[in-house]
């Protein structure tokens, strides 16, 4: 229940963040609908719903809203609060675009992960495994064993890294050619 709840206010504040045109409001709104719709009716009766179904949705719902993100940030004229919290809000969606991908993987093909004693991919484990991927940290306690999984992880590794190198050369080009602001102290005698 923790679980379902706090994914469906992270889908709520996304599709708030992404969601300042009609158009890209009513997109949000599209793709995060069957996904809340299955991740709480599946919640409240397992079984109704195909847990393929709002995992793919769920996928397809965090990269739309990722890339509207880098959209904004690569789009912006000047580094301020906002870009900064787009790309970090980027960042960490990034990470939770692969979680159902990660679930929906373990679904099809239960054998697909190394887990330790006979755990199972479950909500958290996706989600612990995606985060220590992403950030290449790889501690080896879960491991992909099938080439789907495998190729998975490596898409997410090779992500997390070229998002952070193009992010952080994106903003440091921004903002090296902003002029310099004058502030008060600058007018003043010395």
């Amino acid at each position: 229940m923790i679980e379902a709840s706090l994914v469906t206010l992270i889908m709520g504040f996304a599709v708030l963040a992404v969601g300042g045109r009609r158009q890209t409001l009513m997109i949000a709104l599209l793709l995060v609908t069957p996904t809340l719709g299955g991740k709480w009716a599946n919640h409240f009766s397992p079984g109704i719903v195909s847990s393929v179904v709002y995992l793919f949705a769920a996928t397809i719902f965090f990269a739309f809203v990722v890339a509207q993100l880098v959209q904004f940030v690569l789009r912006a004229p000047h580094v301020n609060t906002n870009v900064l919290s787009a790309g970090l809000s980027g960042y960490l969606l990034l990470g939770l675009i692969w979680v159902p991908a990660y679930l929906l993987v373990a679904r099809l093909n239960p054998g697909a992960f190394n887990l330790p004693a006979g755990g199972i991919m479950d909500g958290f484990n996706a989600f612990y495994f995606s985060f220590t991927t992403l950030c290449t940290v790889g501690y080896g306690d879960f491991t992909p064993a099938s080439k789907g999984a495998r190729m998975l992880a490596i898409l997410e590794a090779i992500t997390g890294l070229f998002y952070v190198a193009v992010l952080i050369s994106r903003l440091v080009a921004v903002y090296s050619t902003d002029p310099p602001t004058r502030s008060a102290s600058d007018d003043s005698p010395t």
